[in-house]
């Protein structure tokens, strides 16, 4: 078997190349950098630091290079602008790698006869779900610039199963934690950000109140999934979640707990969140107030029904286990990187 991984070098990307490069599984491994690390390539049986091909998912003859031999089975399309700041603020480019590059993607697997495509979406497209747990269909449809990419994305997806019978999965991620997770980017997620000023020492500045709660996945229960997903024929779209909602102050206290650190967190309003983007506020039309506090306090709960029901699949790793084993490698991560390079 022979399987692509695009954004292979990103925080979900390289585990799963690890996880197939343990069941001894050709790999071809794509990433441009631009999102992706070189640390998230180096695993303790393991590196692929060399072997991952820096391409853009949009150079049509580049990915079609790979292709073309017609021996790629499977394709699991990770690559993309996720931070939904960097969309909101440069929605052009926004589209043409998350939706563009989709259909580059498509479009070679097309033609080189790959099996199955999966690709990696988002929860975020539930963003003004009012049911809860919010299950793959019904919800209302998005209105910011990275859930509607991805929206879009499914909708290619389903034209190229509708009008030429491939078979893509699109994978509903959660948020989505563990080791590898981006920790020093300018806007990290959360579960990295508390980390990182956790063991700096610093005070965390969170948004709101704290009590704002999401649905958060583990990573290698992400895996699992998308493994199970090369099976099945056609269109479809499956959450991958957990089931369960943890608020920030929730998060914030396991973590203290396990790394043996008591700072009190400092909260500020929603729409500092958003203060490090000005050219969002510039212009003729500047963003509305109400969406910003929106994103920031929204709540997330989904249902991963669909997933047991079809894959016989239900995450494993509890919320505790799973930060504990986040911390312990980036903890690790900053000590290799020395205390005066935060």
């Amino acid at each position: 078997m022979k399987i692509m991984i695009t954004g292979a070098a990103g925080f979900i990307g390289s585990q799963l190349a690890y996880d197939l490069w343990k069941k001894k599984t050709e790999l071809v491994l794509v990433d441009n950098f631009s999102y992706g690390s070189l640390d998230n390539l180096t695993f303790p049986e393991h590196d692929f630091t060399d072997e991952v091909l820096h391409l853009d998912i949009r150079d049509r003859e580049g990915i079609g290079s790979l292709l073309m031999a017609g021996d790629v089975d499977y394709i699991y399309h990770l690559a993309g602008i996720a931070p939904l700041p960097d969309c909101q603020t440069d929605p052009q480019e926004a589209v043409s790698v998350n939706v563009g590059g989709t259909v580059n993607i498509l479009e070679n697997a097309r033609r080189y006869g790959v099996r199955k495509v999966i690709f990696a979406s988002t929860n975020a497209m539930y963003e003004n779900a009012e049911v809860f747990p919010t299950a793959e269909t019904g919800f209302g449809l998005p209105s910011l610039i990275y859930p509607n990419t991805k929206y879009a994305a499914e909708r290619f997806c389903q034209s190229y199963c509708d009008t030429y019978g491939m078979n893509v999965t699109c994978l509903r991620f959660a948020n989505v934690y563990g080791p590898h997770i981006d920790c020093l980017r300018k806007q990290p997620p959360f579960v990295g950000y508390m980390i990182r000023e956790l063991y700096y020492g610093r005070t965390p500045v969170f948004h709101s109140d704290g009590s704002q709660k999401r649905d958060y996945v583990y990573v290698q229960d992400l895996i699992d999934l998308a493994l199970l997903a090369q099976e099945g024929n056609g269109f479809d779209c499956v959450n991958v979640c957990s089931n369960h909602s943890y608020s920030v102050n929730e998060l914030y206290g396991i973590a203290q707990e396990i790394m043996g650190k008591q700072i009190g967190a400092e909260y500020a309003s929603s729409d500092n969140y958003w203060k490090k983007y000005p050219q969002l506020y510039e212009g003729a039309y500047a963003i509305r107030p109400e969406v910003l506090e929106k994103e920031v306090t929204k709540y997330t709960l989904c249902s991963y029904g669909h997933a047991k029901e079809k894959y016989n699949w239900e995450p494993k790793i509890s919320i505790y286990e799973g930060l504990r084993r986040s911390i312990e490698y980036e903890v690790s991560l900053f000590e290799k990187m020395g205390k005066g390079k935060e």
